[in-house]
């Protein structure tokens, strides 16, 4: 049972903070489609959400059967950003938990400095995480390494095992294990709870559970 007290909540940013798996995976599944590569919803969420971007280039190549062209996502960008726009809100109850933490945070995410700022942007939560934002290109391995998060723990000044990271993918919490940080996997978007299950993890569906969470020891 893990006794350590919590210090510092590391949050990734897509599914846990923002809203964006959802509109990532259908805008995807349509642009993949014209690149030749058909996925199913279901494959969508096992294969895409909390992927770095060189896992999901390869996906897509293995299912296409040839090479994408380089900057093959350029011509679709705007579509992203349009639906992003149009769509884009806070995961439910996340400001509060926010609000309500009793304990510093920050974010560690596989998507760029510049996609996490614009996100954070569109929901009003930038001035929330604004110096305390680690994005995979800080590193030279993405999720699920653990090189992010420990990057981010230590430049924070935590010891490792005084960390909780907030994921929603098996990616994610796959890194917080290899950190040595207890993880919370939250099932409330696309990601199955069984995929997150594990040991030092506790799966939870509302993200308003997650202060309560913190202060209970990881059986």
């Amino acid at each position: 049972m893990t006794h350590e007290p919590v210090e510092l909540v590391i949050f990734d940013c897509d599914g846990v903070l923002v809203d964006s798996e959802r509109i990532y995976c259908r805008v995807d599944r349509e642009v993949f489609a014209s690149l030749g590569a058909e996925f199913t919803e279901a494959e969508m969420a096992e294969h895409f959400v909390g992927s770095s971007h060189e896992m999901l280039t390869a996906i897509v190549e293995e299912r296409r059967g040839r090479p994408l062209e380089a900057g093959w996502q350029t011509p679709f960008r705007q579509r992203y950003e349009d639906a992003l726009d149009a769509e884009l809100t806070a995961v439910e109850g996340v400001t509060d938990v926010l609000d309500g933490l009793s304990v510093p945070y920050c974010l560690a995410s596989n998507g760029s400095h510049a996609s996490i700022r614009k996100n954070l942007g569109r929901t009003g939560l930038l001035d929330r995480f604004e110096g305390r934002i680690f994005s995979a290109h800080d590193v030279t391995r993405a999720k699920p390494a653990p090189d992010l998060f420990l990057h981010a723990a230590a430049t924070m000044g935590v010891p490792p095992e005084r960390c909780a990271v907030v994921e929603d993918s098996p990616y994610g919490v796959e890194a917080a294990r290899a950190a040595g940080m207890r993880a919370y996997g939250y099932c409330g978007g696309l990601t199955r709870a069984d995929r997150l299950m594990g040991e030092l993890t506790v799966v939870f569906d509302d993200m308003r559970e997650l202060p309560g969470l913190l202060k209970t020891p990881l059986s």
